[in-house]
Order: C-alpha cells, then structure tokens, then sequence
C-alpha cells in the first residue's frame, strides 16, 4: 500500500462511525478554538502596546530621576532631613501649590551627563498652559504631551517638531482641527495659534507659536506637542515673578544613550546612575508591567485550552481503541495479504492525525471570523477612543501552529491503538468475531 493509499484509507476509515468521530472532532475543535482565540487576544494588545512604544520613538532615552527613599522610610523610621536635598515646586498640574517633591539640581544633571554611556541630558520641563487659540475660533483647554520633545510622531501632515530650532513651534493632534477651525490637517501647517498661561503673580500672558506638523492620536503621549524652545518659553512665562535667587529643579530628566547599545550595556549604565543615588528606566521598562500581566492572562487562558486539547486526546484514544476492535477482522485480513505492522501502524496514526486536523483546521477557521467580527465590532463601540486598536489580530503563523501543536497531540493519543492494531496476530485477527 502507498502512502497516498494510506492517506486516502485513513480519512475514509474516520467516518465509518460519524457520530463517534464527529463528538472527538468537537472536542479538538472547542480547544483549538479556545486556543486561536486566545493567541490572537495576545496578538492584537501586543501589536498595539507594540503600535504605541514606537510612537514615543524614544528607545535610546532612560528617565532619570532621584532615588526613592520610601524603602528607607518603612525599614527604619523617616530618613533625616537634609537642609541641601533639592525639591521642585509644583505650580499646578493636579498638585497644590507649593507640595514638593525630591527633584534634581543643575549639578545633578552634570553628574548624570558625566556618567559613562550617556551621551546628553536634558531636564524634563512641564508647562500648564490655559488655553489655545486660533483666529476668531474661540478658546479651548490645551492639554500639553509633556515627551513631546522625545517622540517621533505619527504625522499626518507636516514636520516633526525640531528642537534645535529658536522658533516656537506646536504640533497639534488631529482631534483638535475641528475644533479650531481647520479643514484639513494641511491647512493647520504654517499657521499660528495663540497660547494663553499664567504667570505666577496670577497675571494672564499669551504666547504665538507655529504649527509645524499635525499628529495623529495616541494613547501614550496624548496632547499637543511642544517644541524645546517653546517649552522654555512657557516656563519662563510661568515663574516669572518668582524670586530670582531661587535654584532651578526639576522632578525627571531624559538622558541620551547610544541607540545600538547592548541589553547588558544599558544595564550597565542603569547600575552606574543607580550607586550615584538615581533611578532611571528605558521606556521598555516602564511598559514591561503591562505586557507581563497580558501574558500571564493569556496564559491562563491558553491553560484552559489544553486542558480541553488532553480531554480531546483521550477522545481520540476511545475512537481508534474502538476502530481496532471493530475491524480487527479487516487487520487480520490486510496482514495476511502482506501488509506489515508498520503499514498498519502508519495507516491507524494517519487516521488520528487526520481527525486532529479536522478538529483543528475547523477551530481555527471559526475563531478567525468570530474574532474578526467581535474585535471590528468593539473597535466601533466599546474601544472607540482607543484609535487603531484591534483586541483580536490573528497571526498566519500563529494559527499554523496551532494546528500542528493539535495535529502532534492528536498522533501521540493515536499512538496507543496505533500499535495495537499493529501487534495484531493475523491468525488470531481472522478468527475473532
């Protein structure tokens, strides 16, 4: 017999007892349904955490900051105070004013800027201005994307912002051209609008700036960007009036690494800054959090479907136990007419492999247009403010394995009355009834 005659035996053979296969089929199906459904659960969230991170485009960049003295505070009581330990005033942003917080000095920058693999350092400045204003559109809330100088925006029309530039310079979000009267994202560019802050005596100043670019919307990094220079501006507007002789602080500062700098480099340079008494982490790090609890969910759930996947595999092993029984008249029959052991074993695998691809191939099929349809539905609904997130994307290469990892667990449960059927004595196979 030739292997595509085995081929053609085995699926044959699979529906001699429908009802019977068709309930094993199910049982792979629900597993393998549970399983593509899940991967691509992990699929779309990862591919959108993923979608965003290059948004803020800043791989080469680490927040530093002061080291947190909490633990010492728990272990031991309060720390002492430190008459020189520098704090930043908050003028806003949520926070009463005057509450502070441990910030960083200008010679905390220099000692940073001095550590080995960084390459520059900048403090992190954050303006909270009023409002915004284009021509005769009225007033509005401006929310500002304080790592606007770091990121490399998803453009729809115009420039990035350009920090070395001396000219005052705003990207704006797409969700704020209607609003301001702009048509389209190309009739913003090279249009000035007009910021209004208040300075510290409580004195209302505005301040024009030049649209460069126009953003498309992000969760991470939401508002209008800022340029250097205009930033600068801002805050200089901001603590104006407050007293001269007073030091600048600043609560983070973003440092500069080289972009083709090894895992175990950028390690290096965290354990430098950290025995200096700095804190500092690389965006992967700050969203590292997230994409563990993702996967152990989905792991979780992945659980569930193999659990399902071993209860089919027993399935399978009851089926082909009683496709050996039922046809060991037929096993008796093949072997006497010279079929071998191994033939036979081949062709009772093939029939199990055959039933986990079944199985399989419908699962997969089925969770790909019922998760297509449900995460294009919530996209439109429960998920709307979430622009390009799709809760399920489904990978060729995923599902493809899927279907092998089912096909394989399929050919190991089909391996016990494989090799029955093997074993079978020809003799005493033709004389059983």
């Amino acid at each position: 017999m030739k292997f595509i005659d085995i081929i053609t035996s085995a699926i044959a053979n699979s529906f001699r007892s429908k009802l019977r296969t068709g309930l094993t089929v199910v049982a792979i199906f629900i597993g393998a349904f549970t399983l593509t459904i899940t991967s691509g659960i992990g699929t779309g969230v990862t591919s959108y955490i993923n979608s965003q991170v290059s948004a803020i485009g800043a791989a080469d960049v680490l927040t530093v900051s002061k080291a947190d003295d909490a633990a010492a505070a728990t272990d031991d009581g309060p720390a002492p105070y430190d008459p020189d330990k520098a704090t930043a005033i908050s003028l806003g942003n949520g926070s009463r004013p005057g509450s502070t917080i441990q910030a960083l000095t200008t010679a905390d920058l220099d000692t940073i800027r001095a550590t080995d693999g960084i390459l520059s350092v900048d403090p992190s400045v954050q303006v909270t201005p009023e409002y915004i204003e284009y021509a005769d559109s009225g007033k509005f809330e401006l929310t500002v994307n304080a790592a606007a100088t770091l990121t490399t925006a998803d453009l729809a029309a115009g420039e990035q912002l350009d920090n070395e530039s001396t000219a005052d310079e705003i990207l704006l979000p797409t969700n704020y051209l209607d609003t301001l009267g702009f048509s389209t994202p190309e009739t913003a560019i090279g249009e000035t609008v007009t910021i209004g802050i208040t300075d510290f005596a409580g004195t209302a100043q505005q301040v024009p700036a030049t649209v460069v670019g126009v953003q498309n919307e992000t969760i991470l990094g939401a508002g209008a960007g800022l340029n250097q220079t205009l930033t600068d501006r801002l805050r200089e507007v901001e603590l104006s009036g407050t007293s001269v002789e007073a030091a600048q602080s600043y609560a983070t500062a973003t440092a500069r690494f080289d972009l083709d700098a090894t895992d175990a480099e950028i390690t290096a340079i965290k354990d430098d800054l950290a025995d200096q008494g700095y804190a500092s982490q690389t965006v992967a790090d700050q969203i590292g959090s997230f994409e563990t609890v993702i996967n152990v969910i989905i792991g979780v759930l992945n659980a569930f479907a193999v659990i399902a996947l071993i209860a089919a595999g027993f399935g399978i092993i009851n089926t082909l136990l009683m496709s050996v029984q039922e046809r060991t008249r037929e096993i008796g029959l093949m072997k006497a007419m010279g079929m071998n052991g191994g033939r036979v074993y081949a062709l009772f695998s093939t029939e199990a492999v055959f039933i986990g691809f079944l199985g399989s191939a419908l699962g997969a099929l089925v969770a790909v247009g019922v998760g297509s349809l449900v995460s294009n539905i919530l996209a439109s609904t429960v998920f709307e403010n979430l622009p390009g997130l799709q809760v399920v994307q489904f990978a060729p290469s995923s599902i493809a394995i899927i279907i092998g990892v089912v096909m394989l667990i399929a050919f190991l449960a089909g391996t016990l009355p494989a090799r029955a059927a093997a074993r079978q004595n020809p003799i005493d196979a033709l004389r059983y009834e």
